[in-house]
């Protein structure tokens, strides 16, 4: 049976002082514990202009995709 699961985006607003290494490390973390959560982070982007993160990733819920960004130095409580 095929189950469908919800894709979701996630914008970062004028996350200040983040640079490409730093979301490409925020990425590899959350992979690392995307299972942990029941989440699949897909892929990202990253606006170096307006300090702008977004996340597309595949998730039960919302409150699952918030759970495994929780310790992200850019997680804001807007995103």
């Amino acid at each position: 049976m095929l189950r469908l699961v919800p894709l979701f985006i996630d914008i970062h607003h004028k996350v200040e002082g983040l640079s490409a290494e730093a979301v490409t490390a925020a990425h590899q973390q959350d992979l690392a514990v995307q299972a942990r959560f029941g989440v699949r982070f897909i892929r990202y982007w990253y606006d170096e202009a307006t300090g702008k993160v977004f996340c597309l990733s595949e998730a039960p819920d919302r409150e699952a995709i918030t759970a495994a960004h929780r310790p992200r130095p850019y997680r804001r409580r807007d995103c």
